[in-house]
């Protein structure tokens, strides 16, 4: 379908947080540079143009609607400016109503909230205590199999699991970011504590329902589309040579 305003998205591949509207997009069917311009924004390097017409805080995501169709680097005062990744996801979903990303039925679009605030409370302190140092592996592991409790028995995470919505959106950018830093043992935990951890994920009894989620999720074309786990989530994000700015 066609956007009755233009879209630009700005974006970094090495944010998880920008990996998430990518995800939308790519499942409501609008087609990057089609329906939608994409501009990657090099946090290290940002435009000067970005922070006083597109977003004040310098973070990404960020998406100008409306206006004039303007080059990305030329962005309109007449679009507005949004920003926010959860706030961003519904965005798209609101924008193409006949997708999936949000659930006709007002039960399973609160599940959906609730799974996605969860995932935002239980998973993501202990996730990231453990791999900058701060935390047991233990919180890390204990967080998955406590959100496998609120998933659909199968496929993806909500009502019948047959559709993908923003509780998918939300959640596979920090997984498939935990997988490459657990999988290289590359974070802020002691040598050997990343294989460890995401050697239990895949061969405990407990995890069986999580790798069969991550399973699917990495053979579905949105996500191989949206994330290239060597260029910009081992030599970038997880290179501890490189310093990154918050996003």
């Amino acid at each position: 379908m066609a956007l009755a305003e233009p879209l630009t998205l700005y974006a970094a591949k090495v944010c998880p947080f920008a990996h998430r509207v990518e995800l939308a997009l790519a499942e409501s069917g609008l087609k990057k540079d089609k329906d939608f311009t994409r501009y990657e924004i090099d946090l290290q390097n940002k435009p000067e143009w970005y922070e006083p017409k597109v977003n004040a805080a310098g973070k990404v995501p960020a998406i100008a609607y409306g206006g004039p169709k303007v080059p990305g680097d030329q962005p309109s005062p007449d679009s507005t400016k949004l920003t926010e990744s959860l706030v961003l996801i519904e965005f798209v979903a609101d924008l193409v109503p006949n997708s999936s990303l949000l659930p006709s039925s007002p039960v399973l679009r609160a599940k959906t909230r609730f799974f996605i605030d969860a995932f935002s409370t239980q998973f993501m302190p202990p996730s990231f205590a453990f791999i900058s140092g701060k935390g047991p592996s233990d919180g890390l592991l204990n967080a998955i199999e406590q959100l496998q409790n609120l998933m659909a028995p199968s496929g993806f995470v909500i009502g019948d699991g047959k559709e993908f919505t923003t509780a998918d959106a939300a959640i596979i950018p920090f997984f498939a970011r935990m997988e490459v830093g657990l999988k290289n043992d590359s974070g802020g935990f002691e040598e050997g504590e990343g294989t460890k951890a995401w050697e239990a994920l895949m061969t405990e009894g407990r995890f069986a329902r999580w790798r069969k989620y991550w399973a699917d999720v990495k053979a579905r074309e949105s996500f191989k589309d949206t994330f290239d786990e060597v260029k910009y989530c081992f030599e970038i994000y997880l290179n501890p040579r490189v310093n990154h700015s918050s996003s």
